[in-house]
């Protein structure tokens, strides 16, 4: 039996890494590790490391590791040492680091903790199946790890090209996790693993491990899905000579699950942060809640900065139960964020979805910045997400031939018994001198409740329908000021004429 534990070992300044094999956008849990990952070095003073694990070259392309490293960006996720930042442990990509992995597993070979192994896909699946039927376990049999020369000889006769399989010793393994306490793994249900295909590439296992001995990594923080791989991991430091005291401490965070209780996947809910991102929700808000499926600064405080949670991450205080993710959740937290927003920062937020909704050119003309810094002020306080934003400030924007009111609100509002209420909206607007907030309200009260005795509701939302094109939006007072004399009067004038028409 072999222990591996974190609780006398001194590893001096903490080196912790993020891994990913970018396939494509980067997801909901790969982040949430990067998020912890970052914040365990921040708060121990330790280097966060980036490191690309792009050795499947039909998987992950170059464009989607350019895309990883911008979300991390975006999210403030700043890495010490990595692609684009150097170090002294470099090259951070691991198809630049293939003669390592081969002189590793020539190494294996030639001290006995490695085989070639012949067998074909079909034979193991065979095997598998066989095994499975007489109710033993269905991982690698062993088949090759005691070939005579004579059966080596007939299958390279037969041009079979081997793969490169790690000998588990027998026995078990045990370590000390940071998340799910002491863990132990028998070696009966840890059969021997490949470490490298017949063409010569390292598998993740191989790669993983050689890599954290290499860099020096001292706390491997990563999901519960890679639990598994531990014992190989272990298994392999110890094959490479490592001493058991410098091996790395785990970490294993729990799983987040969809709405169904199932691990997060595209089945069961929006996993890209890149598709939050382009709904507008902050990087703010989602450091916030993802820091929150899995940890909490205490004190039930669930809104805090990514530099109070640097400040105060313990990787003591991760939860080992799985959490749940909540759009719902994620979404309060960030109307939240965006309320906390300098009014500046906020209107350069809003403006490049704006701009890609076609309402303003780029660069943006300075008069529509202007009528922006305005108009962001006014919706500031009412939306939830960045990507409300063009149809709240729309009506503002573009000509007024392009200009309509949205169809369902038109039909519920803007029908025949709208009409007086419009009609005297009109008129009193367009008697008006001052084009003020202040005025514009004083004359449409005193026209619409004072005189047509129209309750508040009734007297404005047909009004605020015609100028805005919908039934939610900035107030109304200040949109129509906004707006401008002539737009609104055009706009009441064409509402009356739909209103009266939809008899």
């Amino acid at each position: 039996m072999t222990e591996h534990g974190a609780a006398a070992r001194d590893h001096g300044q903490v080196r912790v890494r993020f891994a990913p094999s970018p396939s494509g956008d980067l997801h909901v849990g790969n982040l949430r590790t990067a998020l912890y990952d970052w914040a365990f070095a921040r708060a121990t003073g330790g280097v966060f490391v980036l490191r690309i694990e792009d050795t499947d070259a039909t998987r992950v392309k170059p464009e989607y590791i350019a895309s990883a490293q911008d979300t991390m960006r975006w999210m403030g996720l700043d890495w010490d040492e990595g692609p684009g930042v150097g170090g002294s442990f470099g090259p951070y990509l691991q198809s630049e680091r293939l003669g390592t992995y081969a002189d590793w597993v020539d190494r294996f070979l030639a001290e006995g903790h490695a085989y070639y192994c012949y067998c074909t896909p079909e034979e193991l699946q065979a095997r598998r199946q066989a095994a499975r039927k007489a109710g033993g376990p269905s991982g690698y049999d062993g088949h090759c790890r005691t070939l005579t020369a004579d059966q080596v000889a007939a299958y390279q006769a037969e041009g079979r090209r081997p793969v490169v399989r790690f000998r588990m010793p027998e026995g078990s393994t045990t370590f000390t996790d940071l998340v799910r306490g002491e863990v132990t793994f028998d070696h009966a249900h840890v059969p021997d693993f490949v470490l490298a295909r017949a063409d010569g590439r390292p598998l993740y296992t191989l790669a993983v491990a050689v890599d954290d001995v290499l860099m020096e990594i001292t706390h491997v923080v990563r999901g519960e899905d890679l639990l598994s791989s531990t014992p190989r991991q272990i298994a392999v430091y110890r094959a490479m000579g490592v001493p058991e005291d410098r091996f790395p401490v785990f970490a294993h965070l729990p799983y987040v699950l969809g709405p169904d209780g199932q691990p997060l996947s595209k089945r069961n809910g929006v996993v890209s942060i890149n598709w939050y991102r382009e709904q507008g929700f902050l990087p703010e808000a989602l450091c916030n809640y993802l820091a929150l499926l899995g940890w909490s600064p205490g004190e039930n405080r669930e809104e805090f900065t990514l530099a109070e949670m640097a400040a105060e991450f313990d990787l003591a205080r991760v939860n080992k139960n799985a959490a749940q993710f909540d759009v719902r959740k994620l979404e309060a937290i960030n109307g939240d964020k965006i309320r906390a927003l300098e009014p500046a920062d906020f209107a350069a937020r809003i403006t490049p979805f704006l701009v890609r909704a076609g309402m303003v050119a780029e660069p943006v003309p300075d008069a529509d910045a202007a009528l922006i810094a305005v108009g962001a002020a006014l919706i500031q306080p009412r939306i939830r997400r960045l990507s409300e934003a063009p149809e709240m400030l729309g009506f503002l924007f573009g000509t007024e031939a392009g200009f309509h009111v949205n169809p369902a609100d038109a039909e519920r509002v803007l029908i025949p018994d709208s009409v007086p209420a419009l009609a005297a909206a009109h008129k009193a607007l367009d008697g008006l001198g001052t084009w003020s907030h202040e005025k514009i309200e004083r004359v449409l009260r005193a026209a619409l409740i004072t005189e047509l005795g129209l309750k508040r509701r009734v007297a404005f939302i047909p009004v605020y329908v015609a100028v805005t094109g919908r039934r939610v939006g900035p107030p109304l007072f200040d949109s129509i000021e906004l707006l401008g004399r002539e737009k609104t009067l055009d706009r009441l004038a064409r509402a009356v004429q739909l209103a009266d028409g939809a008899a």
